[in-house]
């Protein structure tokens, strides 16, 4: 990790997140998001005959699926510095430069890239594992690091 971060994080009494604090985060927020994906196709996921029915509907809602994730993930970021699985995990999102919560630019690129990251087979999360400083690809992309609150 580049030292002059370290010192900062040093100097504001921040830690950065575990792996295993992010992972439940990322887990909590994508179980949320599903379930809200369930709820929005309501009758009609329900109504499903067989998993290959379910599986061919929620593709059909991809894009917007994908474009929920970046909104949602956006938001809360800029809003509160963290996600909802976040928060209950007690971590949160801030920007290196100036150790607060993202602004709008970087919270939207964050979440873009890690879809993409997402769709990538998860290689930036992977990533992430072994940074020094634990930043997946969209934290390196927005200049961000996940500390605990």
């Amino acid at each position: 990790m580049n030292e002059d971060i370290n010192n900062r994080l040093y100097q504001e009494g921040i830690t950065l997140a575990a792996i295993k604090k992010r992972g439940m985060a990322f887990f909590i927020d994508e179980m949320l998001l599903s379930l809200l994906l369930i709820l929005a196709l309501g009758d009609s996921f329900f109504e499903a005959k067989s998993v290959e029915e379910m599986i061919i509907l929620t593709n059909t809602f991809v894009l917007e699926y994908m474009a929920i994730k970046v909104v949602y993930q956006a938001f809360f970021v800029m809003q509160y510095g963290a996600t909802l699985g976040k928060i209950i995990m007690k971590i949160r999102v801030i920007e290196i430069k100036t150790m607060q919560k993202p602004n709008v630019v970087a919270a939207l690129n964050r979440a873009v890239v890690r879809v993409v990251s997402e769709m990538m087979f998860y290689l930036g999360f992977v990533w992430g594992v072994m940074d020094p400083a634990r930043q997946t690809w969209h934290d390196k992309s927005a200049k961000t690091l996940v500390v605990n609150v």
